[in-house]
């Protein structure tokens, strides 16, 4: 009996075994499910070469081209004037700056105003003697002295003797130490050299000026200049008269400005060669920042694209086939935001905005506009394909 057990506990366990063999055979063939694949929504740009203007950018602050750094030369007290002498006020051609208290040495003008005049009709009486032919001129010239106002030149000898007669006597070297002495009169008062505004003011009135001390800058409004440096390749573009086109940044408003100078040596630390462009405009002030634009040349089978879409070694990604691959490209030039580049095709698809994690041979979906706006509201959107 024990036999007949054990033998069908052994019979039992065989049929067991080789059920469960063959369940694990069949697990081993269970299908996998499948990984759903993401594709990326790309924004594309079809090629299309052409000609390319390519622009130089370059800044600078506006300086008026007129510029007078004010000094005294004698000394004296300020005087007020018809206008205060404060940053900001307008002064026309002619009108006095500073006027300086000069009622001291302007005595010692009229002095040697009065000796001069002596001198002269000290020599009245040999003259008519012994020298009649001049006489007359002399005694014109002594009819028309007037001591408040400039002395006149003096009358041209006619002759040697009367030319050694009048030197001999001093006449001439008195006649310049009063010339002298009233170009130093005149420099009491500082006159405006030309329409413009006082653009800073050191001294105030009642002031003890002494000579050598700044008192401010005078500068002309509606007329400046812009420096500015390009690279040494696009030396050609700064030609004296050539057009300029200027833009401020802040305001958007556009100006015409023309080079008016070109240095003649380039930077040697960087390499740049520097120019003078001059901008007319009553709305302008001093100091403003301006961007010039420059017209370079025109790159013929070429396009510009963002810098952000130039990838390593010059490579930028192209659709083929709904799959990403990089192609290379000449760049010829860059600037801030733009790069422009040869060797694409024409009808080639360029990848317009980058995308995450991009890769050659990755698969995509090109935008198209509203069948693609309920699946997308970024710049990249991820579909799944089962």
């Amino acid at each position: 009996m024990r036999k007949i057990i054990l033998t069908v506990l052994g019979i039992l366990l065989i049929i067991a075994a080789i059920f469960a063999a063959k369940a694990i055979i069949a697990n081993k063939y269970k299908p996998k499910p499948k990984v759903a694949k993401v594709v990326k929504t790309v924004f594309v740009d079809t090629v299309k070469n052409g000609v390319v203007p390519i622009r130089i950018k370059a800044q600078g602050n506006l300086l008026a081209k007129r510029r007078v750094a004010l000094f005294s030369e004698v000394q004296g007290v300020f005087k007020s004037g018809a206008k205060p002498f404060k940053t900001g006020q307008v002064y026309r051609k002619g009108m006095p700056l500073i006027r300086m208290d000069a009622t001291e040495f302007y005595a010692s003008v009229q002095s040697a105003k009065s000796r001069f005049y002596n001198l002269i009709t000290s020599i009245m009486p040999d003259l008519q003697l012994d020298y009649p032919e001049a006489f007359e001129k002399w005694q014109k010239y002594l009819d028309n002295f007037d001591i408040k106002k400039t002395v006149q030149v003096l009358p041209e000898a006619i002759s040697d003797k009367e030319k050694y007669f009048i030197s001999g006597r001093g006449i001439h070297t008195m006649y310049y130490d009063v010339k002298n002495l009233e170009q130093r009169l005149s420099k009491y008062t500082i006159k405006a050299p030309f329409t413009g505004v006082l653009n800073n003011a050191l001294v105030t009135e009642g002031t003890l000026i002494r000579p050598g001390q700044e008192l401010g800058t005078f500068i002309e409004t509606g007329i400046y200049e812009m420096e500015i440096a390009i690279s040494k390749e696009y030396a050609q573009l700064l030609e004296v008269g050539a057009t300029v086109a200027l833009m401020d940044a802040s305001t958007s408003k556009n100006y015409t400005g023309h080079v008016v100078r070109v240095n003649g040596s380039i930077d040697q630390t960087t390499q740049t060669i520097t120019a003078f462009i001059e901008v007319k405009d009553a709305m302008l002030k001093e100091g403003i920042y301006l961007e010039a634009i420059l017209n370079a040349r025109k790159e013929a089978k070429a396009i510009a694209i963002d810098r952000s879409l130039l990838q390593r070694d010059h490579k930028v990604f192209v659709v083929r086939d709904s799959v990403l691959d990089l192609i290379d490209t000449t760049p010829v030039f860059f600037s801030d935001k733009k790069v422009v580049i040869k060797g694409v095709r024409d009808g080639t698809l360029l990848m317009s905005k980058n995308i995450p994690g991009a890769y050659v041979g990755m698969l995509v979906r090109i935008y198209k506009g509203k069948e693609a706006a309920a699946s997308t509201k970024s710049e990249a959107t991820d579909t799944k394909v089962l």
